[in-house]
Parts: C-alpha cells; sequence; structure tokens
C-alpha cells in the first residue's frame, strides 16, 4: 500500500514587497573636459550620491551648445540639470547644497 500523502502545510502569508525607491531624477550636465567648474561640479554630484549622470559634453558636440543655451539661457559651463529643474552652474550647485537644498532634489522631493 502505497504512503498516504502528507497532509498539506497551512499557508502562510507571504513576505510583503519592499517597496522599490522611487526612481532618481535624472541628472544632467553640460560640459566640456577641460572647464575646472564642471570638474568641481561633478565631483559634488558624486560626493551626494549620483551613480547616473548625464554628461553632455560641448566641446565634442559643438551643436548641442545651442540645446544647453537654449535651456538654460546661458552660455557657459557647466549647466546643471536635475530632473526637470535648471540649477544653474558650478557655484548656483554648490550654494544650492550649502542651503542643504541639493539633497532633496537629488531624492526627487525637491523642485
Amino acid at each position: 500500500m502505497p504512503a498516504a500523502a502528507p497532509p498539506p502545510q497551512p499557508r502562510t502569508p507571504a513576505e510583503p514587497m519592499p517597496m522599490n525607491e522611487a526612481p532618481k531624477p535624472a541628472v544632467r550636465m553640460y560640459a566640456t573636459a577641460t572647464c575646472p567648474y564642471c570638474i568641481r561640479a561633478k565631483a559634488l554630484l558624486l560626493e551626494r550620491g549620483v551613480t547616473q549622470l548625464d554628461e553632455i559634453r560641448v566641446d565634442l558636440q559643438p551643436a548641442l551648445r545651442a540645446q544647453m543655451i537654449e535651456r538654460s539661457g546661458r552660455r557657459t559651463v557647466p549647466q546643471i540639470f536635475i530632473g526637470g529643474v535648471h540649477v544653474g552652474g558650478c557655484d548656483d550647485l554648490v550654494e544650492l547644497d550649502r542651503r542643504g537644498g541639493l539633497a532633496p532634489l537629488l531624492a526627487g522631493d525637491g523642485g
């Protein structure tokens, strides 16, 4: 006689799925290779946890400088955008960080 199948085990509720983090806003920086302000702005963004930086090199793609000017109203680099917010240049980024506004913007809570 075959062995009886074990009784079914009571089902336990499924573990709640961890909530995914909200997607981080895109960070885009118009820059050139040798600009010290671009280098400093990039370093600050990396220090603040930015892992995806869309760096648009206007020295390699001059046609995109016109796009930068149209979007920002400025001609100098860097020009930094976080999500849909134009932060400005390096000095603007540093000042935003000093005031405590950069972290919320990078988290998607500002702007």
